[in-house]
């Protein structure tokens, strides 16, 4: 089934448990009998630790219960099946704050995307330690915040941003290239709501120019990873990840047009996947309803 519909709002339940018998027979039922028509349904059962995962989505033109009533009625579903919930409506476009440095491809990528209605999001604010990508926001009329950083002002500045972040009331963070490690203080404010990009030759090949030392290397795939971002630096659970082919007639400019291109379509896939609801996270996994 498709959930790509473009004129009909609907209601998104995102579930994880343990595995058990009766889950996807008494959640369908609790929609039949409230006259729901579902448009997309996927689960998944991770037999090793037990756990069963569920995206469903439905229409609500027709729904017998209200919208702000429905997580009420699901209590007895809950409590029966010790049921984790997310309940989230497609008419309700997710606040979505860019962090950029001076790498500029991944965040015109984005917000082309965005223009074109490919990704669906509000973007009130983009937040920088740089001036230097600020042409940017005023060609998408999005407002710009220069907040550099250095370590004497890392926390300071970290509390700054997230006071932005929820006078917008954002719902996600993406890290366009954004070059600053972030602190406990931001991760532990918004778990699960930040999206990072990075080269996939991490640790093999860390530092500010990766595609370099690949190519010293000659290296046949590169690399692009999209993950969560957690306290522990590049080990958040992964979102989606992406490869392509070089080869030793490739130059570094090469190597870096290839892996750059690489970054924006990884990126764009991760973002599009959380906009959509199509991620659980499972202690440091991810579970992608694609």
């Amino acid at each position: 089934m498709s959930s790509l519909l473009k004129d009909t709002d609907t209601a998104i339940l995102l579930v994880s448990c343990r595995d058990q018998p009766g889950i996807v027979a008494a959640l369908s039922d609790f929609l039949f009998q409230n006259e729901g028509n579902i448009v997309d349904i996927d689960q998944h059962v991770d037999i090793e630790n037990g756990s069963f995962f569920m995206r469903v989505e439905w229409e609500i033109e027709g729904f017998a219960v209200p919208r702000d009533e429905i997580t009420a009625a699901l209590a007895p579903l809950v409590e029966k099946y010790d049921l984790n919930c997310s309940l989230s409506f497609s008419d309700i476009t997710p606040r979505v704050a860019l962090f950029i440095t001076r790498d500029n491809h991944c965040v015109y990528d984005l917000l082309s995307r965005h223009e074109s209605g490919e990704l669906r999001m509000e973007v009130p604010l983009i937040i920088s330690n740089r001036e230097d990508l600020q042409s940017i926001a005023d060609r998408f009329r999005i407002p710009f915040h220069h907040l550099p950083i250095t370590k004497e002002n890392k926390i300071e500045q970290e509390k700054r941003q997230i006071e932005l972040l929820r006078e917008n009331q954002i719902d996600l963070i993406i890290l366009a290239r954004y070059m600053q490690i972030l602190s406990p203080l931001m991760t532990e404010a918004f778990p699960n709501r930040i999206i990072n990009i990075h080269h996939s030759f991490l640790p093999a090949f860390p530092g500010a120019r990766p595609y370099h030392s690949a190519h010293k290397r000659g290296v046949k795939l590169v690399g692009a990873t999209s993950h969560y971002v957690t306290e522990d630096l590049d080990e958040g659970p992964i979102i989606a990840q992406g490869v392509t082919p070089v080869s030793h007639s490739d130059s570094v400019h090469d190597f870096v047009r290839k892996g750059r291109a690489l970054e924006q379509s990884v990126l764009s896939r991760a973002v599009w996947l959380h906009l959509n609801r199509r991620t659980l996270v499972d202690s440091n996994r991810t579970v992608v309803f694609g």
